[in-house]
């Protein structure tokens, strides 16, 4: 499988190459140069097979060089981790809507999924290379700890994760903070996630310093990232009926990554009637869906702090196939957003957009009120994220199966989920104690060479 970048001015790579680069050296991100196909003999035999056989089988055409039964190898040692047999439950609320729960991995949120896959792929690769990476990233909650979790401990990792001061959930920071790994390295930014996002995109883009430290990402700038979350809508759909029927989905977004994972899905073959972007207060995805125009606008504090973005890196994969994978138009577009704040794409992409997707901006006041609907009617509690996905999902109804993807456990956001339904989630056991552990991060200002001389002197050589 060869990959590309979506601005053409990067070389193809293999997958292995790929999984280390994480965005291309032209600023772009990997995509493949064709979408693999999943026959409807091939979806049907997914459902006799465990959760890590069922990736096997999915992951394999897009991950040259390892064998099949490897592959499943790594995918059953990453999922023996979740506390639920079959990694990616899912729940029933009524005869058209479902839950898929996300959140059954030790950080108790969906990004597990793909990161505790991500880590076991990075280890291979670079113990077959003899090489070191410096990961630097972003997170907007949920991402942090889950990268954290995955690469702690890991001799040819260092890790360094920049989060957004004061506006993660508590939860979510200890979650990072209280991780004291020789190689894990938390930095509070004093701006919003994208600041955080810039800075860690500015890192990559300059070039001495990538090279000078071995960096890479596992924010969803990275495919391996991506592709790992494909597999759970395939096997959720399947559950429940595909590929006899079509399956639509409702997807709490921030970064698109999720989002995109079913994109890729349906190009695969997976019969989706439709993709719905539920956002919250920062509306970006949402209003380009309605408009034809995606334009920055403020990042707004809400009480699903996971989505609080207004540049969401993912989309650029989903523009390069809008524009016929024409790179030329993928650079003017990201151009006119650095440049001028914002762009319009033709309406013969829109057109082709509106196909699949679907989008509903959920506010804070819906989203309070769904929790506590959704406790009141069926005894289940939800996060905020979940929340707005799941109201997108009430508000748009599709025909056929709708499933709502849960992506974290209520726990995480305890004083939100208390307002809305009167019931304060707990911690799992296994965390029962990590308000009184030990933190330990840095905070620093919303500046490129702070950022990178801060990595240069504590990455280990």
């Amino acid at each position: 499988m060869q990959y590309t970048s979506t601005r053409g001015q990067s070389p193809g790579l293999e997958f292995g190459e790929v999984l280390l680069a994480g965005l291309a050296r032209d600023g772009g991100l990997y995509v493949p140069c064709e979408w693999p196909q999943l026959s409807h003999d091939d979806l049907w035999g997914l459902a006799d097979l465990s959760y890590a056989g069922a990736a096997a089988r999915i992951l394999a055409p897009f991950m040259d060089g390892i064998e099949p039964d490897e592959l499943e190898e790594m995918a059953r040692a990453a999922y023996d981790v979740f506390a639920d047999d079959s990694v990616v439950p899912l729940r029933q609320l009524s005869e058209s809507h479902w839950l898929m729960e996300l959140f059954h991995g030790p950080t108790l949120a969906f990004k597990d999924v793909a990161m505790q896959l991500l880590c076991r792929l990075f280890d291979r690769e670079l113990h077959s290379q003899g090489r070191r990476i410096t990961i630097v990233g972003a997170t907007s909650g949920d991402t942090g700890s889950a990268a954290i979790e995955a690469c702690k401990d890991r001799d040819s990792i260092d890790i360094f994760i920049l989060y957004p001061h004061g506006r993660v959930s508590e939860v979510q920071r200890r979650q990072m903070t209280t991780v004291l790994s020789d190689n894990v390295h938390n930095i509070a930014i004093e701006g919003t996630f994208d600041d955080c996002q810039a800075l860690v995109k500015g890192a990559f883009n300059d070039l001495a310093f990538r090279d000078e430290i071995g960096m890479s990402a596992v924010n969803s700038i990275n495919w391996a990232r991506v592709v790992a979350q494909v597999v759970y809508y395939i096997t959720t759909a399947v559950a429940v009926g595909a590929p006899d029927r079509k399956v639509s989905f409702a997807v709490p977004t921030g970064n698109f990554g999720c989002v995109f994972a079913g994109y890729v899905a349906a190009q695969m073959g997976l019969p989706v009637d439709k993709l719905i972007v539920a956002t919250n207060r920062n509306d970006i995805l949402h209003r380009f869906f309605q408009t034809g125009t995606y334009r920055k606008d403020k990042v707004f504090a809400t009480q699903s702090p996971s989505m609080d973005i207004q540049v969401a890196s993912n989309f650029e994969r989903l523009l390069f196939d809008l524009a016929g994978r024409d790179s030329a138009v993928v650079r003017e577009n990201m151009a006119k957003l650095t440049e001028q704040g914002g762009f319009e794409v033709s309406s013969a992409a829109m057109s082709q957009a509106h196909v699949l997707f679907l989008s509903h901006c959920v506010d804070e006041e819906a989203t309070t009120r769904t929790i506590g609907e959704v406790y009141r009617t069926t005894g289940t509690i939800i996060d905020p994220h979940t929340a707005v996905g799941l109201q997108a999902a009430y508000e748009l109804t599709p025909d056929g199966p709708v499933i709502a993807l849960a992506t974290a456990h209520p726990a995480k956001f305890p004083d939100a989920v208390e307002k809305a339904c009167g019931v304060r989630p707990t911690l799992p056991d296994q965390m029962a104690d990590l308000y009184e552990r030990e933190e330990r991060f840095a905070t620093l200002p919303n500046n490129q060479a702070a950022l990178q001389d801060h990595i240069r002197g504590l990455r280990r050589a």
